[in-house]
């Protein structure tokens, strides 16, 4: 999907627009991104994600990790219509902008359009968070409250401050789970009734997840991102059923970054022992530019030969330009970058070149090939006899640049 990162000159956000190519002060500086890979197991939106990371230089590999049920063929979404069209509920509690809208097209499409709008001016309906407000007022309707915080926890609150024993609430899910939500009310004595549009399956081809979780424990991709639990938890079970789970848990836990649009999202990670970040809104800019953040600030740099080193994914920056580096040379850069200055025998450099043999002039052919890649020789010196090194500038000791 997408392959190469894109520059759009009319995105003020965009780190890549500062020059263009007739511009007299040069190309643009690589972004935040440049060099990194990112893995989208987004289904819906992934566009949109992609395209974003991609301004921002990344590579991306997408894999959608689930699909959305249609709602037309949804039998479960028309039955929990009928019921609450037959009888009514006290509270209806609308979740998301997307999912309100397709209820109700859905409905309409099934012939029950209008009946479910009545069913809906009759009751307490509560919406969470501006987008939704928007959508329940372009249906004709009006929301009774809506919280400030965008919080399905704050309206768990009201509702179980009003008291609900005895009421009748119907709930539109949206495939996200909501831990202890449904168990609260039904603990305080209501009838919850689940509305459950955009239903999340498996994707048909498993092909594009089976390449994403490869590359992940391949070291692969730098940071995942998941725009929902289901996702997270689609990949997670894909994993088990290809006997790679251990794996897999070993690069999220220490290589791989995860990347969670919100913290209903990360539950499926975090209950594995898998560290997450996430943006203070969840939205798709911001989460990006945690990205933007996290990253580059898990880059190694070093001041090497008198040039400014910074080793990401599979590229690296010497002085702010963006060096494409091959897989056999990051390994050997990675190698050497674990002890810089120090002498690193061709013996070990051979290990950690992937799928090397036994011969030790595959490193001398691989090391050819990143001095050529890094457009600076000298960057690495051949200590002769005992292998290779790099030229770590003397005063880079304790310098920002020492890693």
């Amino acid at each position: 999907m997408h392959a190469t990162p894109r520059n759009d000159p009319n995105d003020p956000n965009g780190p890549n627009d500062l020059n263009g190519p007739n511009d007299p002060s040069g190309p643009a500086a690589p972004g935040p991104l440049a060099g990194f890979t990112v893995g989208v197991t987004a289904a819906r939106r992934a566009d949109e994600l992609g395209t974003l990371l991609e301004r921002r230089g990344a590579t991306v590999l997408h894999a959608p990790a689930l699909r959305i049920v249609p709602l037309a063929d949804d039998s479960e979404l028309l039955d929990a219509t009928k019921q609450l069209i037959e009888r009514a509920p006290d509270v209806v509690v609308a979740t998301t902008a997307i999912g309100f809208r397709g209820w109700i097209e859905a409905a309409d499409g099934w012939g029950h359009g209008e009946a479910l709008l009545r069913c809906l001016r009759g009751v307490e309906l509560l919406a969470r968070g501006p987008k939704v407000k928007g959508a329940v007022r372009a249906a004709g309707l009006t929301e009774e409250w809506s919280p400030s915080s965008e919080s399905m926890a704050e309206v768990l609150d009201r509702l179980l401050g009003e008291g609900v024993d005895g009421r009748r609430i119907a709930l539109q899910l949206h495939g996200e789970p909501l831990p202890g939500f449904v168990e609260a009310l039904r603990a305080g004595g209501a009838e919850v009734v689940m509305v459950p549009v955009y239903r999340w399956l498996p994707p048909e081809d498993l092909t594009p997840v089976d390449r994403l979780l490869d590359a992940t424990v391949g070291r692969g991709v730098d940071a995942l991102t998941f725009t929902s639990a289901p996702a997270a938890a689609s990949l997670l079970a894909r994993a088990e059923e290809r006997g790679m789970t251990a794996e897999l848990l070993a690069a999220l836990r220490h290589d791989v970054l995860s990347a969670c649009v919100g913290p209903v999202t990360a539950l499926p990670l975090q209950s594995l022992g898998i560290d997450t970040v996430q943006p203070e809104r969840f939205r798709l800019g911001p989460l990006v530019q945690v990205l933007c953040r996290e990253l580059p600030g898990r880059a190694r740099v070093l001041a090497v030969a008198g040039h400014r080193v910074e080793i990401r994914g599979h590229a690296v920056l010497v002085d702010d330009e963006l060096r494409a580096v091959p897989p056999a040379g990051m390994a050997l850069l990675a190698a050497l970058a674990r002890r810089p200055g120090w002498v690193v025998a061709r013996a070990e450099l051979l290990r950690a070149l992937p799928g090397a043999g036994s011969d030790e002039h595959a490193v001398e052919s691989a090391m050819a090939r990143l001095r050529t890649a890094l457009g600076t020789p000298k960057l690495i010196q051949t200590v002769v006899k005992r292998g290779y090194r790099l030229a770590v500038d003397p005063s880079s000791s304790g310098s920002k640049y020492a890693g």
